[in-house]
């Protein structure tokens, strides 16, 4: 979408800018931190998580959907003014439409980005897991949020997973095993998450912690659900003992 002269000749004024959003709100400008109202941290967020230009009349109606179209109106107006004064430029307008501008760093289009880069360089993967070890703004309650933040968590719980994978298969064994218990810390009860961990263990010739990290998710799952893991689990601790010459007993005690 075309944008105003007026956004054009301004945009270069929000470099420097970076929001961040994972786990919480913080803003800053050439590494001095911005303090902005509630309200003005929401709009920014909202236009963070849905990256496309939105029309101020959507804007409005989500952010302040107990107030009649005129107030919200208002409200939004009053808003865009409180960020503009905070750091010019940050949100670009065209067409009735609003967007972040592309020149603000959001971590969280960081992570994705990086992620989708995944592949067997593993420079690309510095930092990486610091981006994915945080859930999006876990203490807000607004519902667009909820729903954004469990499509992030999805994505970087099967990200972590890839990633430990990805080390295992380099031979990086110690950053391999720390993916894999980042992605069972963000779900427990995740089997695919226990299983490349329970991987990197065994690759790395630790039979004794797969055996054991296989014994706490199993105790777990009985617990919690009742269940016990699947055969897909379960048969991987006996033929990675049989590859190596040793008997193990992966019942849990």
């Amino acid at each position: 979408m075309a944008q105003s002269p007026q956004t054009i000749s301004r945009a270069g004024e929000a470099r420097g800018v970076r929001l961040r959003l994972l786990p919480n709100f913080e803003l800053s400008n050439h590494g001095r931190r911005l303090r902005l109202p509630v309200t003005a941290q929401r709009l920014l967020v909202f236009l963070a998580v849905k990256e496309r230009p939105q029309h101020r009349w959507a804007v409005a109606t989500r952010l302040w959907a107990d107030l009649t179209d005129d107030r919200s109106g208002a409200a939004l107006r009053t808003t865009l003014w409180q960020v503009r004064r905070a750091a010019p430029a940050m949100i670009a307008c065209a067409d009735s439409h609003l967007r972040l501008s592309p020149s603000v760093e959001v971590d969280l289009h960081e992570s994705v980005r990086r992620t989708r880069q995944l592949g067997t360089d593993l420079q690309v993967h510095d930092g990486l897991l610091d981006f994915l070890s945080h859930d999006l703004l876990p203490d807000s309650l607004d519902e667009w949020v909820v729903v954004e933040r469990e499509r992030y968590r999805q994505f970087r719980l099967h990200a972590l997973e890839k990633l430990c994978q990805r080390f295992t298969e380099a031979g990086e064994h110690a950053s391999a095993i720390e993916a894999g218990l980042r992605a069972v810390a963000a779900d427990p009860l995740r089997e695919s998450a226990q299983r490349v961990l329970i991987e990197a263990h065994i690759e790395e010739g630790n039979l004794s912690e797969a055996v054991r990290q296989y014994r706490t998710y199993a105790r777990l799952l009985q617990v919690e659900l009742g269940v016990e893991p699947t055969t897909l689990l379960t048969s991987l601790l006996p033929v990675a003992a049989q590859t190596r010459g040793v008997n193990v007993n992966v019942m849990h005690r």
